[in-house]
């Protein structure tokens, strides 16, 4: 721990500037929101009402996340640099996804999927490689797994759910008699 560093919960916050301290108060609640959102969408029924609300939900906290980590990475951009691209990587993914269901794109039930299943993968890689190393049974691992296990589980889902849902199906799968 430096000598410019606090601890809170367990988790060391490299540093004592207001602004940095401010961000991460916006950053932090943001993330929160941006996680059980993503799960709601993903584990709710495909129709009007939970799904939608909850995706918009994630979509927007995800940008809310985004601009937060630009801020800190660009303050400590040498330990932070990689933070910045998976922001940038999570919310061009997201709105990738977003962008491909509400303009109904070809295939945009694979690719919605595709598009918020990597922003969400990307945004619990950045948590778990920036707070892995000091979360409890987290900090038995290698820095690699930080990096791999959300996607070496979200991946798999991803494409069980691409190949399985039925709004992911071509027509004639979806109305066989049509």
């Amino acid at each position: 721990m430096s000598s410019n560093e606090i601890v809170v919960l367990g988790i060391p916050i490299p540093s004592y500037d207001p602004w940095f301290l401010a961000t991460l108060a916006v950053h932090l609640p943001a993330g929160s929101v941006c996680v059980v959102a993503g799960l709601v969408a993903m584990l709710s029924h495909k129709r009007p009402s939970r799904h939608p609300t909850a995706g918009s939900i994630y979509y927007w906290s995800l940008l809310v996340v985004f601009i937060t980590a630009t801020i800190v990475s660009v303050m400590r951009w040498a330990e932070n640099y990689h933070l910045f691209i998976l922001g940038v990587l999570a919310f061009a993914t997201a709105s990738f996804g977003r962008t491909a269901r509400r303009q109904r794109w070809p295939s945009w039930a694979r690719l919605h999927i595709s598009g918020m299943g990597a922003s969400y993968i990307l945004l619990l890689t950045a948590f778990y490689v920036d707070n892995g190393p000091n979360l409890p049974l987290w900090r038995e691992l290698p820095n690699i797994a930080f990096w791999v296990l959300p996607s070496a589980i979200g991946l798999p889902i991803i494409i069980y759910t691409v190949l399985r849902h039925p709004l992911a199906q071509p027509m004639e799968r979806r109305y066989p008699d049509a």
